[in-house]
Formats: structure tokens, sequence, C-alpha cells
């Protein structure tokens, strides 16, 4: 019979070589933003979306430029279909403030009928887009995710009282904050435009990261009672983490799994739309199990010995409760 212990993690210890990866990242995905020029969908800049119906079968790249022979203007070309109708759809998107000219249209629609004259290239409509729809869609969001940060810090800071419940919430925030800029680097990188599905994404994470951050927060609440003052805090909360890391990462590898599934199906289906929305979450999801296993916690245990140093918090009250004893 094996009586080792098991191995406990020394997360804590290694915090700053946390935060160092976690900066350089984030910094990183600033710089990137500036040297690739983020993408942002017609929803949010504004523009005009050409849709035309179409027979047999046509090629993105053949459309994109015999647009881009056309006109001057940049333009993102899908295909698709409308499901009413089963009609074969193309839809020509252009980002731009004053939408598309007339004249530049009936440029558009001389060029694909001569371009595809067997696959008969009809009108179907023209929708300009106002840039002050998307802005409002994407402040409706901010104020979303401000407000589950508001609602979170004080769930968090009422069930944990006992362990500092505000400053737990204050940092689990912020590890979503982490989360929310590793999503926003993955949609950078890839260029995936920054659209709706961006921010369903963000608000998905919101929630999934959050609940692994409460369950490690719970496991230190439940040491906290069986051990006491025999731990210092950095250990007790590197022995929580210890409990609570098989858990976290078998949770995530199984969504993780589903969602790389999602994308493999959509990628040789061609549909991007979906892998703009798969492949961020994925990432969120791992980034949401590193922040709150290695973000979180640490950051807690920093903030209550600062409180401890200066007679205050949890620290100092079993500190003072050990010279009792």
């Amino acid at each position: 019979m094996n009586n080792k212990e098991p191995k406990i993690l020394k997360v804590y210890e290694k915090r700053k070589i946390f935060y160092a990866i976690s900066c350089t990242l984030i910094v990183a995905f600033v710089a990137l933003t500036f040297i690739l020029n983020l993408n942002v969908a017609i929803e949010f800049k504004g523009g005009t979306i050409l849709t035309y119906s179409y027979e047999g079968e046509v090629k993105t790249a053949d459309i994109e430029k015999t647009v881009s022979d056309t006109v001057d203007d940049k333009a993102t070309v899908v295909l698709g279909e409308d499901t009413a109708s089963k009609t074969s759809t193309i839809k020509i998107q252009f980002s731009s403030k004053e939408g598309i000219s007339d004249e530049k249209q009936n440029k558009i629609k001389t060029a694909l009928t001569e371009k595809f004259k067997d696959n008969d290239v009809k009108v179907l409509e023209t929708t300009d887009v106002a840039a002050s729809n998307g802005f409002d869609f994407f402040l409706k969001c901010l104020v979303a995710c401000a407000f589950a940060a508001v609602i979170t810090i004080i769930y968090i800071g009422f069930r944990f009282r006992k362990i500092g419940g505000i400053s737990a919430g204050v940092f689990s925030v912020v590890a979503l904050l982490h989360d929310m800029c590793m999503v926003y680097g993955c949609f950078v990188i890839c260029r995936f435009d920054i659209n709706a599905n961006f921010m369903a994404v963000l608000l998905t994470i919101l929630g999934y990261s959050i609940n692994a951050t409460i369950i490690i927060y719970d496991r230190i609440r439940e040491n906290e009672k069986l051990v006491g003052n025999k731990m210092e805090l950095d250990q007790l909360v590197n022995l929580s983490i210890t409990q609570t890391m098989g858990r976290s990462i078998h949770t995530t590898v199984t969504t993780v799994l589903a969602m790389l599934t999602v994308c493999i199906v959509c990628f040789i289906a061609g549909v991007s739309s979906i892998i703009s929305f798969a492949f961020p979450l994925i990432i969120g999801m791992i980034a949401g199990v590193y922040s709150s296993n290695c973000i979180a916690p640490t950051l807690w245990v920093m903030w209550e010995n600062h409180k401890g140093k200066k007679g205050k918090g949890r620290v100092a009250k079993h500190a003072k409760k050990a010279q009792r004893t």
C-alpha cells in the first residue's frame, strides 16, 4: 500500500513567470493590432451588402477578382444559400461609412453578368448598414460585460466573505479580462472579423471562466476549515489548486475536443463563419483554465499578504490566533 503523499504544485512560487507570459502576450496583441490592422465587420463599421442569386458553381476567388477589377473598393465575398427559396446566393460586402454609389453597383452587376454568363447572376437586394447600429450593439455588449463583472464581485464577495470575498471577486474579474484579451488576440492573429461572433465568444467565456475560478475559491475555503493555521496562505492555495487542477483540465479538454471537432468539420465544409466562433472559444477556454489556476488565486494571495503586513485581512487574523495558541 502506497502512503506517499501527492506532490503539491508550487503555483504561487512561479507566479512571476505566469504574469510575465500574460503581459508579454497582451503587449504583443496590442502591437499586432497596429501592425496587421484590425478587421472590423460591416455591422460595426457600416457599409453596403450586395446580394445576388446564381446557378451552377462559382468560385469566391473569381468573384473577388472581378469585383476588384471593376471597382477600387475592398470587398468581402461570401457564398451562401437562401434557406426559404433554396437559391444560391453571392453576398458582396463593402465596409465604408458612405456606402457604394449606384454607379459602382451597376458596374459590378454588369461585370458579374458578363463574367458569369452561364450562371444567370441576378440582383436580389441591396442593403445599407449604418455604423451606428453596430456601435449600439457593441456598446450594449460592453454594458452586459460590465454588469456581469459587478454582479460577479458582489456574488463572490458574499459567498466567500470568510476569506476576503471582495478581493477574491476583484481578482476573478481580472482573470476574466485576461481571458478576453486572449480571445481578442486570437481574432487579431487569425484575421477574423470583429463581429457578432466576437461578442458571443466573450459572453460565453464570462460564464465558463468564472465557474472554474469559483471552484478553486470554494476549495480554498474548505481547506481553510480543515487545516486552520497549520498552513501559510500560499501553501493553502497551492494545495487547493493541486486538488482542483485535474477536474478543471478534464472538463476543459472535453469541451475543447467538441469545439475542435466542429472546427474540423466546418473547415472541410468551408463554413468560415462558425470557425470564427468555435476556434476563439477554444482559445478562451484554455486561457480560462490558465487564469483560474495561475492568475486569480495568486494575485489574491499577494493582496492578502499585503494586507497582512499592514495588520489587516486574513493573514493578520491568523497570525493573532497563532500567537494566542
